[in-house]
């Protein structure tokens, strides 16, 4: 049987970011360097595939630093974490590394600048949201206020309206995001902006690439995790965009077949914690079922690339 032809677009950029790479590349060092077990503290990132395969290395995922045994090194996950934990992995005499996002520093070094300047803080974030935590918990409670929406701002009762600042989640949408930013200097028009944007720049180049592929694009599947909030802003931007179906998958075992029956285009792309391996398994599928034609939807040439840690870098 002849096999219906298809086009298959692929996002560029898409899939690992400079903070994801050195993530993972710290847990590896790691176990190179300490050998296993190593303990990170929560999922190093946002994706089951990476996760399981540091795990077969040796890498032990806890959510406390209770769990970790002494002796052993502990990881804090690319999210960051509260500023309670280091210090309670200091007091404990902990060897400790910290894979936080550099990105994700920056933000909280901006959020601790301007408490230091006496302003109260409004984090534009997901509650709940590992990345959310560990920056409203660089400050004392109180200091920081969470709003998710733009409905949100209507709702914040601040200590004093004239000494806010905003900050944000580095994985937002950009349109979103805006739209909140927006509400809040129209409620506090004194509220004091960071000096360049938080939202990262690889999720705003794969949100871009995303937005220039979906009108031809009869389908849009994002590769990456349910707990993948970059990954699930793709989503909302494929459909915003013009995409009538844009779904998000695991894996390809995860394609719903029946819903794409009758399509000719596809565009393909995965969140900032997503391997190439889990894209070209995709597309093989897609390969198994049409003759399939590739093209590229180009709109940033990306190549940043983070340090690790100096301790990783020493000898043993």
């Amino acid at each position: 049987m002849t096999k219906p032809p298809l086009t298959l677009y692929l996002a560029a950029p898409r899939g690992f970011c400079a903070g994801v790479d050195r993530a993972i590349k710290i847990v590896e060092m790691a176990l190179e360097k300490w050998g296993a077990p190593v303990y990170v503290r929560h999922e190093i990132v946002h994706n089951k595939f990476v996760v399981d395969g540091l795990r077969d290395k040796g890498a032990v995922f806890v959510e406390e630093l209770d769990e970790c045994p002494p002796g052993r090194p502990v990881i804090f996950s690319a999210h960051g974490v509260p500023k309670a934990v280091p210090a309670e992995a200091a007091r404990r005499e902990m060897l400790f590394v910290d894979a936080t996002c550099p990105l994700v520093s920056k933000v909280h070094i901006e959020a601790a600048r301007h408490h230091e300047a006496g302003h109260q803080m409004v984090m534009i974030g997901h509650e709940g949201h590992p990345e959310t935590i560990g920056t409203m918990g660089q400050l004392p409670p109180g200091e920081v206020l969470l709003v998710e929406t733009a409905a949100d701002v209507a709702h914040l009762a601040p200590r004093d309206p004239n000494r806010l600042a905003f900050i944000t989640q580095t994985t937002l949408s950009v349109d979103d995001t805006a739209d909140v930013v927006a509400a809040l200097k129209a409620r506090f028009p004194a509220i004091v902006g960071p000096h360049k944007e938080d939202i990262c720049y690889a999720t705003t180049n794969r949100q871009e690439a995303v937005k220039a592929m979906a009108p031809k694009c009869d389908a849009i599947l994002v590769v990456g995790a349910p707990n993948s909030s970059n990954s699930k802003r793709l989503v909302e931007v494929g459909s915003r965009a013009g995409c009538r179906y844009s779904q998000l998958v695991e894996r390809a075992t995860q394609i719903d077949w029946r819903a794409l029956e009758g399509i000719t285009t596809v565009g393909i792309t995965a969140g900032a914690s997503a391997p190439e391996v889990l894209i070209d398994e995709v597309v093989a599928a897609f390969s198994e079922r049409y003759a399939v034609t590739v093209e590229m939807v180009v709109t940033a040439e990306e190549n940043v690339e983070f340090k690790v840690p100096r301790v990783l870098r020493e000898p043993a």
